[in-house]
């Protein structure tokens, strides 16, 4: 069963052409309707292409900044810094990319390079990478580059304030940073002395933006099972901060499909500096799916749409589980972007690693605002109010050549929106329907002339529909 993308589901209100009438609606479209039809970028926030960029590792996106957006990552051959810039996320695609640093042929950061990070600090641009040497390409250390030009893609801005001295002189990556409250910190991984683990993550106050004014504080070391799979990693930590709490997302394990991303959350009014005031949160929160095809997912970072609101999910991940060699050395891992959802109490909503396909949306009743559709365990679709576990409540609207669309999954990418006899599941086959406008609101109309409506909690079939927006 083959069904093309219904790629620009809405106009600029909320609502499908002619309601959901799909690519016979499109064609038929006067033109000035046809103008007003949104991109996938604005439909759901965020581009849906995948990948966004291919074979770039370790993702960083930066905010958007003068009208730009700022992207750079690892190089699968690890030897040099890249910059690449777009006015939208989506350009970043085939953004001509420019190399700013290359390492030196011998000696001291010689070696690997990894995981940039270009931020935006008292207005001049820094980059944090890690570099090892070239008589020891793992002896990693963490380097700060500077540039005063208001374009960061220009090679010649550049110079190097040297490494970024941490407590011990060990194996030291992924160095972030973020303000809070008029402070500066800096959240790195690194090798402590006398603690048998690969990495842990540690925070300390800035001095400067290449200077450590505190002694640091370990937040979090691998201890978890999800934590020490190939590895014991705590690494590559990416910080937002919203709803009065600090959100601190980190990678685990070994960079294999066992990869996988953990959450650390602190009040806005904590002491920063002070382990007790991080909770871990016990399961990982970002892992494999191997419906959608998307494996190891991990080393985030985080920058907030064109919309100016919409928080959005930057993070790698190779679309196939079995890999050659060492996985440090595969090439694959693709740079990746999705939406940020948030649920009503304020915490993150990270659902899973979305696979193929057009715009996501989720179903919410007109009538009962944070209630959303979603299907159970067992396929049976119902009605739940703002459930956790984001994935099921995701779905997305494609287009057949009759003009009726199927309703896909987005975790069962294989299943569709079906309906038997009074209720609706999920099935390989799915069935066709049109969604029919009631002011800026759909109604859902299946192949027998029935609507989806809301009975409770359960979803049945009925002559009038529930009247749904589109989240």
């Amino acid at each position: 069963m083959s069904y093309a993308i219904s790629r620009r589901l809405l106009l600029r209100g909320t609502l499908g052409v002619a309601a959901g009438a799909g690519v016979a609606g499109l064609a038929a479209a006067g033109s000035a309707e046809a103008a007003a039809l949104e991109t996938d970028a604005e439909v759901y926030g965020v581009p849906t292409v995948q990948p966004l960029v291919s074979q770039r590792a370790d993702p960083f996106i930066t905010p958007r900044t003068n009208g730009m957006y700022y992207f750079t990552g690892s190089v699968p051959e690890y030897d040099r810094l890249v910059v690449r810039g777009a006015s939208t996320l989506a350009g970043l695609t085939d953004a001509e990319e420019t190399v700013i640093w290359r390492r030196p042929a011998t000696g001291t950061m010689a070696g690997h390079i990894w995981a940039p990070e270009l931020h935006r600090i008292d207005g001049r641009w820094y980059i944090y990478f890690a570099a090892g040497d070239s008589d020891d390409v793992f002896r990693i250390r963490t380097y700060v580059l500077e540039s005063a030009l208001a374009d960061p893609r220009d090679p010649a801005g550049w110079t190097l304030k040297g490494k970024l001295a941490t407590e011990w002189d060990g194996f030291t990556l992924d160095a972030t940073t973020f303000a809070h409250r008029g402070k500066r910190y800096l959240v790195w991984a690194q090798s402590e002395p006398e603690i048998a683990v690969n990495t842990s993550l540690y925070i300390a106050r800035m001095a400067n933006p290449w200077t450590l004014a505190s002694k640091p504080t370990r937040i979090t070391t691998p201890t978890k099972n999800w934590e020490i799979q190939g590895f014991r990693v705590n690494e590559g930590a990416a910080v937002l901060i919203r709803n009065g709490r600090v959100f601190l997302v980190f990678s685990a394990s070994a960079t294999d499909a066992r990869y996988c991303m953990g959450l650390l959350t602190a009040d806005a009014d904590a002491d920063l500096l002070d382990r007790d005031s991080w909770v871990k949160t016990p399961d990982p929160i970002f892992v494999t799916n191997e419906a959608t095809k998307r494996f190891g997912p991990g080393h985030n970072s985080f920058t907030v749409a064109e919309d100016g609101v919409t928080d959005v999910l930057v993070y790698h991940a190779r679309d196939y589980r079995d890999i050659t060699g060492d996985p440090l050395y595969d090439p694959n891992r693709h740079t990746r972007v999705q939406k940020l959802y948030w649920h009503p109490d304020g915490t993150p909503l990270f659902g899973v690693p979305v696979g193929d396909g057009g715009p996501i949306v989720r179903l919410t009743p007109a009538d009962r605002r944070h209630h959303f559709v979603r299907h159970n365990a067992d396929g049976v679709i119902v009605l739940e109010k703002a459930p956790y576990d984001l994935a099921p409540t995701q779905f997305r609207f494609e287009a057949r050549e009759d003009g009726t669309e199927v309703i896909r999954s987005v975790d069962h990418p294989d299943r569709f929106l079906k309906v038997d006899g009074n209720l609706v599941r999920l099935d390989p086959a799915g069935t066709a329907f049109r969604r029919v406008a009631d002011r800026n609101t759909i109604k859902i109309k299946a192949e027998d002339g029935r609507f989806l409506r809301v009975s409770g909690n359960a979803i049945t079939l009925a002559s009038s529909g529930t009247a749904f927006k589109l989240d």
